[in-house]
């Protein structure tokens, strides 16, 4: 494959460091794009081999200037959580799709080749009734982040036709693994890793029967550098493990593995929470021959050693 110059928008962050790495080790070139304060603890071991650009997202100066003499980008932005964006979703409008179209603009008018983007298959489906849930089923999400999400999709397929912008979607279902914050609001797997670690309780929502999807990063990475260099006329791709794991069932894993009991305590559901969400990975394997390597025990091995090993204090991480 030729060797491009890539920019991947959040390239600090759990997955962006993760596919800076596998970038890099394929021999391309790598900037990496991300907010003025940004912890570069993830991508300490690369910063002198990459091009590190800090600024706003949503600020057309900064992006004109981080999609310059680049011919592919990743785009894993996002200004909002799922559990919050309801609370505005005006902003989550203008920030996560304004910036895009922004990003959009930016990318047309640099040359660049295509556009790859880290979209949700947790939020689009909303409540589905085809389970797993395939790439053609209809979209209803429940929140404004799924809103926003599914947006973004549209506004590609349309710079696509108007400007022939290549471009990609992700589907992600539920990523776990190194480096994700176990301090963070969202990301089960390593929230409640963390807090095992602390002794701290695990608070869950519902009676812990809300069933996710959970893929292990290194699958993720895998399905980003196959979408890189697609020649195909699918563009939209869930990437998932295929098998629903309800909160239960994913604690019993965690207790399994660290062999720490576990403080759970229970509360009231919320509204946001789609009560199965698991995806149909049918199209990535037919069209990639990509199917995850990683098995649920095996991830949370892997995410719990590097917990021990980087978490030993209080010190937030990104």
């Amino acid at each position: 494959m030729p060797k491009e110059r890539c920019l991947i928008l959040g390239g600090c962050g759990f997955i962006g460091s993760h596919l800076a790495d596998s970038l890099l080790s394929s021999g391309h070139e790598v900037r990496l794009f991300d907010q003025q304060n940004v912890d570069t603890r993830n991508v300490e071991d690369i910063l002198p081999r990459i091009e590190l650009h800090r600024g706003d997202f949503t600020n057309t100066a900064d992006i004109v200037a981080a999609v310059r003499n680049v011919s592919c980008i990743f785009h894993l932005v996002g200004t909002t959580l799922p559990s919050r964006s309801n609370e505005n979703p005006l902003y989550d409008l203008e920030s996560n799709v304004g910036g895009t179209l922004n990003l959009l603009d930016a990318a047309v008018d640099a040359g660049v080749r295509k556009v790859i983007f880290s979209s949700s298959g947790g939020t689009i489906y909303g409540v589905s009734e085809h389970l797993p849930t395939p790439e053609s089923a209809p979209t209803q999400p429940l929140c404004a982040y799924g809103v926003s999400k599914l947006a973004i999709e549209k506004y590609l397929a349309l710079y696509h036709h108007l400007h022939g912008l290549d471009y990609g979607c992700l589907r992600i279902a539920n990523p776990y693994g190194e480096r994700q914050n176990p301090l963070a609001a969202q990301g089960a797997v390593a929230v409640f890793l963390g807090r095992a670690q602390r002794g701290e309780p695990i608070h869950i929502w519902g009676d812990g029967e809300v069933t996710r999807d959970y893929i292990y990063v290194e699958d993720v990475i895998r399905a980003f550098d196959r979408v890189m260099h697609a020649g195909t006329t699918e563009r939209v791709f869930n990437v998932g493990s295929g098998r629903g794991v309800s909160l239960n069932q994913l604690l019993q894993v965690i207790q399994q593995v660290t062999g720490v009991p576990l403080d759970v305590r229970y509360q009231p559901g919320r509204k946001l929470d789609v009560p199965v969400s698991v995806l149909d990975i049918d199209r990535m394997h037919q069209v990639f021959d990509w199917t995850p390597q990683v098995d649920l025990t095996s991830g949370i091995a892997k995410t719990w050693r590097w917990i021990q090993a980087h978490h030993t204090d209080q010190a937030d991480r990104r």
